[in-house]
This record gives structure tokens, C-alpha cells and sequence, in this order.
């Protein structure tokens, strides 16, 4: 919708615009978009949300042509580009004016250098070396990358990819920024990094549309816009809209661990910070029961004798020379829930691949309930030790879910009765029953992360590893595959997850290891992590609010319910009424 001018003049035509607009791809048997109006101005950050889906990266690709012009979808209405019919422009003609950055950012890259990489783009311009060296270099300072230019972008962590593929947009100096989720493999601080960037970019004029599964992203917009089945559900101010938790649940995104609060303890106002929720809380007498006297804050964790993994002083380079493991030692027993959390590039997914020996120690050793892994057949650790891929596709490669589940048990030997079994078992646990004939690539992105889990589960794997599950999700199906986590961890498994979410890990590990420039900086159990601040604060690592809110009443809190639940537990103790507002 367009804006009034703050002079009284009719405002200027938006830069993108859809009108009417209706996206069905070709066997489809519903539209991907339905009678949509869209526009983002010049200066404007506009956030869309909704659940996986719901027509988010349609959305994007229709504002830049690539559908249909390279993927062939049935379209209806008007869309316009510059103050020209869009049906009119070749997409070369939008090209250096409209960048974009695909959830899948990582096939964005193909150089053998970071900046060959953020160089390509400017270089297809015709420009000169002069300015594009120069605007090579103001990118990849800008995403946090200075100093990176030499590196080859297949060394760099998942969130230091993530950056690259941004970089090599913002090189274009484009007029309209389109980026599907940017920040999904970025840690809190590189987050941080990221909005400041598109809050200065805004500030220069140019047009942003962010896709994002996370309520951090739509906080910096100046416009919300909730997509459901393809149609805009709302479009206004972005605080209003973040307020209504009911309305993003049933959108499928994770409201505000703030919001939450005081939706469930019907408190009258929205805090905007943890600071004025305690205050409320104090007003209306909401205060949690603090932790018994006796809790034990800082305990250090010793490791146990009965250790099924072993870590003993494990250092680890890469061929450019570059150490990622600087002395590691730390022990892993049977039925744990360990979050491995820190920065992007801080050694975790480096770590986890030594846990099953994807990467062998160049110093130091990893045992298996006391064997050395250098010792072992992959194929013999795969039986005890799974890895499920940071993305699942880089894992799936059969024609048929049935094969794909089936295809580790197979080469284990078993039986085939055994091996349906197994199959029957797991697609029932990851709830995929009714997708066993179906191609793994038609099925949506929670689908193929439950895929990816089911078949290392069919292996039985005693520890599962999952490096970063819940990307790229929505809130509905992160809570499913946290489910599964759960439900496996109760029976027995040993869980390892590598996570940027801090409220995953306060939600549901039994155990953190927070690494920092290889190193273990922190080993312990969650409730003492909690209060860990300072060391925390030295990683970059955000503690969630409502345990941020917790810790002001003396109260070690993993989630909103778990401080609701407090909060009346301690009303019921004292035997007060409810105030009003938390009736």
C-alpha cells in the first residue's frame, strides 16, 4: 500500500509492486499466491512471515521475474518494476536494481575465492576493475567478512556462507534488496550484524524485503506482512502485529518469549523490554517462586567414568593451516542432551564431525565407549554414531522415501523382514507414513529434515547428532522435530545438537558446551549455563528472555510456560487472589 508523503504530495510509485496478483504452478492444486497486493518503496524494510508454505519465497522470486521467466508458473494480475509494467522488462534489465539472496544460499556460490565470489556480480556490469575491487572490499567489510577475501568460501562455517552470498548481492549497489531468510545459520551477534546492515541500507534509500521465520528480523521492519495458503492475512505496523500472539501461532512463527508472558497472564500492556516486564510483573504481583536456597549455581561439571564418547585433547587444523580445535577434552554419556552452541566458526560443527569420524584428529584422540575412532570402519561407527547433515539434502538421494529409510539398513546386512521392520518403525516415529512412495525432493523442507533423521534412526543408531534441525523451519515444525527429539532422548538415545537458537537450548538440552575459537569455553548443565552471564556475554551468546526475566526474581527459568507456571505456583502458595489482569 502506498504511504502519504510526510510533504502532503502524492507519494511516489513504489519501487516493486504486485497488484491482484496469483502464482499457480503448472500440477499444482492450489496457487501458490491468491489475490495478492504487495508494494515496498524506496527506503522501506518490509518483513514477511508465515508458515512454511505459505507463498514467502514465491513472493520473492515473482517480485524479481524469476517466475515465471525461469520457472514456469501460471500468472495473473499486474506486477510492476521502476513505474513499468514488470511483463515488459527482460530480467536482465532488472539486473544490478534487484539482488536477491535464496534461502538456499550456499548454491549462490561457486568461486574458488570470497572475493571472486563478491566480485562476479559488479564484474558482469562492465565495470572496472577500480570499482569493483572497491565495492568487493566495502562488502565483505560490511557483512563482517574483512580480511576473509583470499579465503575459499567451501572453508567457511555455514553463517560465514551466509554472509558471502549477502555480500555478493550488496556488491550490485542495488535499489531492492530481496533476502529469504538471511540469518538462519547466523550466530545472535553475526544476527545483530546483519540488521544493523539493513537498517544503514535502508537509510540510503534502497528497498528491502526480508523473509524470516524469526521475530528478531520483523522487530527492525517498518511493515509486517503475515502470509497464510498464499494470501496476505495482514500487512501493517510491525510492533502491532508482533503483539498478537494468538494470530502468529496460528501463522506458524514463534512470538516473543515477552509476548507470551504476558498473553498468558492476560497483563494489560506489551513490554518492550525485559526490563519493563519485570517492572510490570512487580506491579501486578506476578512474581515467580525464586530457586530453592540449596541450587547449586555454579557447580562445575565432572565427567563421568561410564563415558560413551571420549574427547581427549583433540586438536584439529584444516589444510589452509587454519586451527578450529585447540585442545579439546570432554566426555559424552549414554542418555545425554548436549546443545554444542558458540559463534560461526568457533569449532562446533568441526567437533561434531570428529564425534563419528567424518574428520580424524591431527592431534589427540576420540574414543567410542574406549576405542579409538582411527581404529574403526566408518561403516562401524555409522551403526553406534549418526550424523544428520546442517542441510538435508546433502544427504538424500534415493527416488523414494521407503528407499532412502531403507537404504542404511540394508547395508548393515539385515534381513529384509528386518529392514521393513525398521523402515515401517521409523516412518511412523518421524511422521512420514503416508509419504513412503514419494520422491524425497517433492517434499517440503520439515519433511526433509524428518526424512534425514529418519533414515540415520532406522540405522539405531545410541548417538544421534543434528547439526543445526531446526533452520529454515517454521515454529510448528521446529516443535515437531523437538518432539522427536524429546521422545528418542526419552528412550534412551543420546542426543547431540549444534543450535543457534538460545531458546532451544534453554527449552530442551540437558547439557551446553559453548566453544570459542576452538576451545571449550563452558561444560555444564543447563540450569547452571543460565547463570553463567559474563562467559556467555564474552561469546555473544543471548540468554532468552524469559530467562533473562527470570534470573531478575532469583528464578532459573528454560521457557514462558515454565515462568507462568511460577508465577501462579507462588500466587497459589501465598494464597492471593489474582489481580486483575491475570485472571
Amino acid at each position: 500500500m502506498a504511504r502519504p508523503s510526510v510533504h502532503g504530495t502524492a507519494p511516489a510509485e513504489p519501487l516493486l509492486a504486485l497488484r491482484a496478483f496469483g502464482c499457480r504452478y503448472p500440477e499444482s492444486p492450489a496457487p501458490a499466491l491468491d489475490g495478492i497486493d504487495f508494494t515496498v518503496a524506496a527506503g522501506e524494510l518490509v518483513a514477511v512471515m508465515g508458515a512454511s508454505g505459505a507463498g514467502k519465497s514465491t513472493l520473492l522470486k515473482c517480485l524479481t521475474g524469476i517466475v515465471p521467466s525461469f520457472v514456469s508458473a501460471q500468472i495473473t494480475g499486474q506486477r510492476r518494476a521502476f513505474g513499468r509494467d514488470a511483463a515488459m522488462l527482460a530480467p536482465g534489465e532488472l539486473a544490478g536494481r534487484v539482488g536477491i539472496v535464496f534461502q538456499d544460499f550456499e548454491a549462490q556460490l561457486f568461486s574458488t575465492s570470497c572475493a571472486l565470489e563478491v566480485g562476479f556480480a559488479p564484474q558482469q556490469l562492465g565495470l572496472p576493475r577500480e570499482a569493483i575491487d572497491a565495492r568487493t572490499r566495502l562488502a565483505l567489510e560490511r557483512v563482517g567478512l574483512d580480511g576473509f577475501a583470499a579465503r575459499d568460501p567451501a572453508t567457511l562455517s555455514g553463517g560465514e556462507k551466509q554472509r558471502l552470498a549477502i555480500a555478493g548481492i550488496l556488491a550490485l549497489e542495488p535499489q531492492v534488496v530481496l533476502l529469504d531468510e538471511p540469518t538462519t545459520d547466523i550466530d545472535p551477534e553475526g544476527k545483530r550484524a546483519i540488521l544493523e546492515l539493513l537498517r544503514a541500507l535502508r537509510g540510503d534509500g534502497v528497498a528491502i524485503v526480508l523473509v524470516e521465520h524469526e521475530i528478531l528480523a520483523a522487530e527492525a521492519a517498518d511493515r509486517l506482512v503475515l502470509l497464510a495458503d498464499g494470501r496476505i492475512v495482514a500487512d501493517g505496523h510491525a510492533p502491532a502485529l508482533l503483539g498478537d500472539v494468538a494470530r502468529l501461532e496460528h501463522c506458524g512463527i514463534r512470538p516473543r518469549d515477552l509476548d507470551v508472558i504476558g498473553h498468558r497472564l492476560a497483563l494489560p500492556d506489551r513490554f518492550a523490554t525485559v526490563a519493563a516486564a519485570e517492572k510490570a510483573l512487580r506491579a501486578h504481583g506476578a512474581v515467580p517462586a525464586p530457586d530453592p536456597a540449596s541450587h547449586e549455581r555454579q557447580a562445575v561439571r565432572t565427567n563421568g567414568s561410564a563415558a560413551l564418547l571420549t574427547v581427549d585433547d583433540v586438536r584439529f587444523a584444516y589444510e589452509s593451516g587454519r586451527p578450529a580445535l585447540d585442545g579439546i577434552s570432554l566426555d559424552i554419556a549414554p542418555g545425554e542432551y548436549v546443545a554444542l552452541i558458540g559463534q560461526n566458526g568457533s569449532g562446533k560443527t568441526t567437533l561434531a564431525k570428529h564425534l563419528n569420524g567424518l574428520l580424524a584428529p591431527t592431534g589427540g584422540a576420540v574414543r567410542l565407549a574406549g576405542k579409538d575412532l582411527r581404529e574403526m570402519r566408518l561403516g562401524e561407527i555409522a551403526r553406534d554414531v549418526g550424523f544428520v547433515f546442517q542441510d538435508p539434502d546433502h544427504q538424500l538421494f534415493c527416488d523414494t522415501v521407503e528407499e532412502e529409510v531403507a537404504y542404511g539398513p540394508r547395508h548393515l546386512g539385515l534381513d529384509a523382514a528386518e529392514v521393513e521392520r525398521r523402515v515401517a518403525r521409523v516412518l511412523e516415529v518421524c511422521a512420514l507414513r503416508d509419504r513412503r512412495s514419494t520422491d524425497p525432493f517433492l517434499l517440503r523442507k520439515g519433511e526433509r529434515q524428518r526424512l534425514a533423521i529418519a533414515a540415520v534412526l532406522a540405522t539405531e543408531p545410541r548417538v544421534l547428532i543434528l547439526d543445526e534441525p531446526t533452520t529454515g523451519l517454521d515454529h510448528r515444525e521446529q516443535r515437531a522435530i523437538l518432539a522427536l527429539l524429546a521422545e528418542l532422548h526419552r528412550a534412551g538415545r543420546t542426543i547431540v545438537v549444534i543450535t543457534h537458537a538460545p531458546w532451544l537450548v534453554a527449552e530442551n538440552a540437558t547439557r551446553a558446551i559453548l566453544l570459542s575459537h576452538g576451545r571449550v569455553l563452558l561444560d555444564g548443565d543447563i540450569r547452571q549455563l543460565l547463570w553463567a552471564g559474563d562467559v556467555l556475554a564474552a561469546a555473544s551468546f543471548v540468554l532468552p528472555d524469559a530467562t533473562l526475566l527470570g534470573l531478575r526474581f532469583g528464578a532459573t527459568i528454560r521457557s514462558p510456560g515454565e515462568l507462568v507456571a511460577r508465577v501462579r505456583r507462588a500466587g497459589s502458595a501465598r494464597g492471593a487472589e489474582p489481580s486483575e489482569g491475570m485472571a
